[in-house]
């Protein structure tokens, strides 16, 4: 496979720094082209929310450098690239808490990750930033790990309420604020012409399934200049809607 890539990311209204990290990296093996993507949305006080999704990023980094290609083309690939992502995401875990307790600041990140190798796509999660598909409609690939997925799951609010829910924010796990994680693993396979993203949270609040699928769908998104202008064009959508978290998107057209 090869792939068509675009990475937008704003500040947005009121935030002063950009707490989110992203990261694409592709690299050509004797298996073919492989892709690796990652969204990050950091928080914490004294906006040291930045480091915490820099770190992650930089060890998902350093991974796709030094240990893929021992691992690309194994014949329990899928197991070895999880496993190689659950000692990424526990070993940030505890680096980050230290650091949060040795210098008195609450930080953590939310994480989402997907490998695209043959024909197949791999994906980690922490948090709330998401992995969706665009081919015929709008695909949400990962379950948020959040209160209000919770309360929904439960059957304690619908949708609709949780849309408006005060604690729509409230992460039940992220990476360095919690004593305990659980990654989410996800695998499925991908055809030419799907479009895949990944964004934080403050990318989806205020738009819908719809709205994305009208601007990211496989059928308007040909090339990598159309891919960031609507980007682009749905981030500023945001803003004008009054969306008050740092805003994040990698999109990926599977060629």
């Amino acid at each position: 496979m090869n792939y068509l890539t675009a990475v937008h990311t704003d500040v947005g209204i009121r935030k002063k720094t950009n707490q989110d990290s992203a990261l694409v990296m592709e690299a050509t093996t004797d298996k073919g082209n492989v892709l690796l993507t990652v969204v990050c949305d950091g928080m914490g006080g004294l906006a040291k929310g930045e480091v915490a999704s820099a770190a992650v990023i930089d060890a998902f980094s350093k991974w796709f450098e030094n240990d893929l290609p021992k691992i690309v083309g194994s014949p329990d690939m899928k197991d070895m690239i999880f496993r190689s992502w659950e000692k990424i995401v526990f070993d940030m875990n505890r680096n980050i808490s230290s650091f949060g307790k040795r210098t008195g600041i609450s930080l953590g990140t939310t994480v989402v990750a997907c490998l695209f190798a043959g024909n197949e796509y791999y994906i980690v999660n922490i948090g709330d930033s998401r992995a969706y598909c665009f081919s015929d409609r709008t695909y949400q690939l990962t379950k948020d790990q959040s209160y209000v997925q919770r309360e929904i799951d439960m059957g304690r609010m619908t949708p609709e309420e949780a849309e408006t829910c005060p604690k729509r924010n409230v992460l039940l796990q992220c990476i360095g604020a919690s004593e305990y994680i659980e990654p989410a693993f996800y695998n499925g396979s991908m055809v030419s012409g799907q479009i895949f993203m990944l964004c934080s949270d403050g990318f989806r609040h205020v738009i819908t399934d719809e709205e994305m699928y009208e601007r990211l769908n496989p059928f308007v998104l040909n090339n990598e200049q159309q891919m960031k202008d609507n980007a682009v064009y749905l981030t500023e959508l945001d803003k004008y809607r009054r969306e008050q978290d740092n805003i994040t998107v990698v999109l990926v057209r599977v060629e």
